[in-house]
């Protein structure tokens, strides 16, 4: 039988066949066969399952996975050897974005921007929480917009209470897998409800002493919606660990980097020290933004996202 992974708890897995759910596990030896994340299978896998019969209780096998059209994966903050991934055979992401009550800082979104570009994932911005900032606050919301917009990435700004544009994202989302993603108390599970109100799922506050949210989501999990649409919802991230990428490679997933590595005097320019850089140039001219540029030296020279320590003078 074939089907797809709907939830993980990384144990058992939730397979969709026919309209059907099957609680599923996997064999011992195929947890380990050439995987080297820490989950082997991930919500939205499309896989190959046999059913067992035990005591008058059905479970499925999961015996084979089938090619991943693509699956976002971040390297842990804390267990930099292992890796995890997120959700595959998705259309789109939707990265909510928060100025303040948490905060969202630009070297979290560049790290997850890359590794979408990596496996050839659209991305669109969400700024949540527009009707509770200030007037400085919503200067911040236009700043980032100025860094991203112009290099492709589609931005909207929304309200979760009070449904602002909310509509914007149910239509972009018909006829997709959407993955929702982003820091823990960004209002990522409050959007979702207010999308499909019948999925009802929890939500709570955001802890007053250290400014963050506090995890609702424990595993990611697939949902089918009422207007031809599904949506994976993710656990909030805390930080995001770029899976190593080859040096002369990372510029490309950098839209404006790419764009301009064509004219740099060395087709092996890495944007470094290298005479004649058109990414330097541009970087000179304003034209390239510096938290862009310094979130790909930070990548670069494999450092660790500094995401407790992060100011927000210029979101860096």
């Amino acid at each position: 039988m074939k089907g797809t992974v709907y939830k993980s708890t990384g144990s058992w897995y939730w397979v969709k066949s026919d309209n059907t759910f099957y609680k599923c596990r996997i064999k011992g030896k195929f947890r380990i066969k050439g995987i080297k994340s820490t989950n082997p299978i991930a919500v939205g896998d499309h896989v190959e399952f046999t059913i067992e019969t035990k005591n008058n209780e059905e479970t499925g096998i999961i015996t084979n996975i089938l090619e991943r059209q693509n699956y976002i994966v971040r390297k842990s903050v804390n267990l930099s050897k292992q890796t995890h991934i997120i959700a595959s055979n998705i259309d789109q992401v939707f990265l909510i974005i928060t100025i303040d009550n948490p905060p969202t800082f630009t070297t979290f979104i560049d790290r997850f921007l890359v590794t979408a570009e990596a496996y050839s994932i659209d991305v669109v911005l969400i700024f949540n929480k527009i009707d509770a900032y200030t007037i400085e606050q919503k200067a911040e919301i236009l700043y980032l917009k100025d860094i991203y917009e112009p290099i492709g990435y589609t931005c909207i700004e929304t309200s979760a209470t009070t449904g602002k544009n909310v509509d914007i994202i149910k239509d972009m989302m018909i006829g997709k897998v959407s993955m929702f993603s982003g820091h823990s108390g960004v209002g990522k599970t409050t959007l979702v409800n207010y999308i499909e109100p019948t999925l009802n799922l929890r939500t709570k506050e955001i802890s007053d002493q250290h400014k963050q949210g506090q995890h609702t989501t424990t595993f990611a999990e697939m949902f089918d919606l009422s207007f031809d649409a599904s949506i994976i919802d993710t656990p909030g991230i805390k930080g995001f660990g770029v899976v190593d990428m080859e040096k002369d490679e990372l510029g490309d997933y950098f839209p404006e980097f790419f764009a301009l590595k064509q004219d740099c005097k060395f087709n092996n320019c890495i944007h470094l020290n290298e005479p004649h850089c058109a990414v330097k140039d541009a970087l000179e001219r304003e034209e390239i933004s510096w938290s862009r540029y310094k979130s790909y030296l930070q990548i670069l020279e494999g450092e660790e996202e500094n995401y407790r320590t992060d100011i927000l003078s210029g979101r860096q």
